[in-house]
């Protein structure tokens, strides 16, 4: 009997516990402030914006790929004649004063070079003469910035490099480990 009665017990209490966190979970994911989240680069609506880079180019968030420097805005994407962050002068910038409508921010991305104070204040300088907004970064900080003010809608252009060397950390590692795991799996279809 005292066996009977204390597996009573469990079970009312282990049917209580699963009700209460039953309601707890209802309630939390059928209200109105229901929160939800999108992913950017996924969408054409977004515009161009950057996946990936590496030492030889750019992936789009459309697949295409960009070998070398580029010049991207927010529906078109050229090749920009650079070498590197040396030969950027008021003739490699021109192309983003000649168009239109006016760019508000320019996105420079000089590679992995360390950024000196005259160097930018170079740049700044020009476009400022047409009244063009600059932020000089490394190519990391400007891909996501780019992207950033894409994705708001705002009237921007980036000129990237890409960076001579990369930085690998260790989800980069993880992310090469599963894609070889499953590159030798074998299915049972």
């Amino acid at each position: 009997m005292n066996a009977l009665r204390g597996l009573s017990k469990v079970a009312q209490y282990s049917l209580r516990r699963n009700v209460c966190t039953t309601l707890a979970r209802r309630s939390t994911y059928e209200s109105d402030g229901k929160t939800s989240v999108t992913i950017l680069n996924k969408e054409a609506e977004a515009g161009l914006m950057i996946n990936s880079y590496s030492q030889f180019g750019f992936r789009l968030n459309n697949d295409m790929v960009v070998i070398g420097p580029m010049a991207i805005f927010s529906r078109t994407v050229l090749s920009w004649n650079v070498e590197s962050h040396e030969d950027i002068n008021d003739e490699s910038l021109s192309l983003f004063c000649a168009i239109e409508p006016k760019i508000d921010v320019l996105v420079v991305g000089i590679g992995d070079h360390t950024m000196t104070p005259a160097f930018s204040r170079k740049i700044i300088d020009f476009m400022k003469r047409y009244r063009i907004n600059v932020e000089v970064l490394g190519t990391e900080q400007a891909c996501s910035t780019f992207n950033f003010l894409n994705a708001e809608n705002r009237v921007v252009a980036a000129a990237l490099i890409p960076p001579i060397t990369m930085r690998v950390n260790e989800d980069d590692l993880m992310q090469k480990q599963i894609a070889m795991s499953k590159t030798f799996e074998v299915s049972d279809k």
